[in-house]
């Protein structure tokens, strides 16, 4: 076990920034790039160019913020437990319960992936028109992810061990597509149809319904692995840096080509009425009507690798999420526990259950996007707060990477993240955090009841601007734009102002009702001297 332990621990140290940045790309081009080309035209027309822009932008903040965190706590698995740093745990629990929602959904929708491309050869899974699951399609999604969550009891370790063969073909096939798509079928005059565009609005729309910021968020995966690095301070921003500017690169020529490529027959009724010939598998339908069938289906064929690669690997991560949230109470205990084998089957067993749940509320691939887009951008929020908690209170603390201008990018990517929230507009909304208020309602009641007031305190001291701000984030949804849902009572760019100062606010709260220094530093502690619930795995 003593030369298990040092060979892990030689190797963590063998993560250069190319290394980190392709475990990024990686998570970075799952089903994403099968769809959001589609939905972002559909939502922004030309100007989905701009909403890929907007999203890098936006990512790229949220990514330097946890930069700095998660150097400082290089342990796989970190993000269950650092919310606990700042406001304790009424705010840890309830970031549990946010991560393992964030992660159980991913499954869903890369099985919802898969079938609405399998749709094309196996009719009746989706319906065209709206690419909501049928009845065969539901009992085929619950079979793939049952598929999915059945083999994490298995060979776990043998499909990690590809995942550089699988990262160059994530980067190959989209690279390809786009120089076919250009090669074959290049309509420059798309680019300047406006019709049904959606405006400005459809642009910040886009980027958070129609898969872009979905698609870009995979680039934690650096993140996660800091504790593999010689050199955190340089290789883990050049990683997360490379890692979104590539992946954005990509999926903007990615985008460029599929309007280029649009017969403009199709586009003749507007944007948002967009429809051709087997749309439910777009990229696949576009290159077989061009001429190159054969590459149709290569796309087909990497239409189960890449979301099935994805959903795979998040059923896997989902259930270390799990195991984390019971260690530290946020869930039952049993959830922590794992077979002789190490197999958590109890959080897998969760896992498989949740995510059939999600099929009902969402049956079609962009509807879940919204969700996933939501909560994960909401998990992402706590960041800022840990990070300037830590700079007040911990001035002293090792910083392997030390983000500069820290007290200014960090409210930056705070704000960015509740407008991000606001674009996935109202209906979205309801779901989030209606089910957050049901879950926290259903908490407190099993907490007095069970008489845990007499066991540990419940933290709402440091923990009670969590109402004001999923309060406040649902209110905004409500007021907002039309556009987006919400009954029009503030216009977009109003909608952006009031984002902003709410933004602020809630931050000014949570840094001024945060633990004392003393309290910080235990959680620190604790943190850095652990392994973390998912140590070994790179997610």
């Amino acid at each position: 076990m003593a030369n298990a332990s040092l060979s892990e621990s030689h190797l963590r140290k063998e993560a250069g920034p190319i290394g980190l940045m392709f475990a990024s790309v990686s998570a970075m081009i799952g089903s994403g790039w099968l769809f959001a080309g589609l939905h972002a035209a559909k939502t922004a027309g030309p100007g989905a160019i701009w909403s890929w822009v907007v999203g890098a932008v936006a990512v790229m903040l949220l990514a330097l913020v946890f930069s700095e965190i998660t150097t400082m706590m290089p342990k796989s698995g970190a993000l269950v437990h650092m919310s606990y740093v700042s406001s304790g745990v009424m705010v840890g629990r309830v970031w549990g319960w946010l991560l393992f929602f964030a992660y159980v959904s991913v499954g869903p929708v890369e099985v919802e992936a898969v079938l609405t491309y399998a749709n094309n050869y196996i009719p009746g899974l989706v319906d065209p028109q709206s690419g909501v699951l049928t009845a065969m399609g539901f009992v085929s999604a619950m079979v793939i992810l049952a598929i999915f969550v059945g083999l994490n009891m298995m060979i776990v370790r043998y499909v990690l061990m590809v995942n550089t063969v699988a990262t160059w073909w994530k980067i190959a096939i989209p690279v390809l597509t786009v120089v076919i798509l250009i090669s074959l079928s290049y309509h420059p005059g798309n680019m300047t149809i406006t019709k049904g565009d959606g405006g400005i609005t459809g642009i910040f729309s886009a980027v958070a319904t129609a898969g872009v910021v979905f698609s870009l968020l995979g680039f934690r995966q650096a993140i996660d692995m800091a504790g593999e690095t010689a050199n955190p301070s340089r290789n883990i921003p050049l990683a997360v840096i490379g890692s979104v500017i590539l992946s954005s690169v990509i999926y903007i020529a990615l985008q460029f080509a599929f309007i280029t490529a649009l017969n403009p027959a199709d586009i003749a009724k507007g944007w948002g009425n967009l429809h051709f010939s087997g749309i439910t598998g777009p990229l696949a339908a576009i290159s077989i009507t061009v001429g190159a069938a054969w590459w149709g289906a290569v796309l087909y064929v990497d239409a189960i690798i890449s979301p099935g690669a994805t959903g795979f690997i998040y059923s896997t991560a989902t259930s270390r999420i799990t195991m984390a949230a019971g260690e530290m109470m946020s869930f039952p205990s049993i959830f922590a526990r794992v077979n002789k084998n190490g197999v958590p089957v109890a959080a897998l067993i969760l896992t498989y259950v949740v995510g059939v749940v999600f099929f009902f509320p969402f049956p079609a691939w962009q509807k879940l996007v919204g969700y996933i887009t939501s909560i994960t951008v909401l998990t992402y929020g706590i960041g800022a707060v840990v990070l300037l908690h830590l700079r007040r209170t911990s001035p002293e603390a090792t910083r392997p990477f030390k983000l500069a201008g820290a007290w200014i990018l960090a409210p930056l990517s705070f704000i960015v993240s509740t407008w991000i929230i606001q674009w996935t507009g109202l209906e979205t909304g309801n779901f989030l955090f209606g089910a957050i208020a049901v879950l926290f309602a259903v908490y407190v009641a099993i907490y007095y009841a069970t008489g845990g007031a007499q066991k540990a305190p419940f933290g709402w001291a440091t923990g009670w601007w969590l109402i004001p701000y999923f309060g406040g984030l649902w209110l905004l949804d409500y007021f907002g734009p039309k556009a987006m849902g919400g009954i029009d009572a503030m216009s977009f760019y109003t909608s952006l102002v009031v984002g902003a100062v709410f933004s602020l606010l809630i931050l000014w709260l949570a840094l001024n009702t945060g633990l004392s220094k003393e309290e910080t530093d235990g959680y620190l502690s604790r943190i850095t001297a652990s392994a973390g619930a998912e140590d070994g795995l790179s997610l």
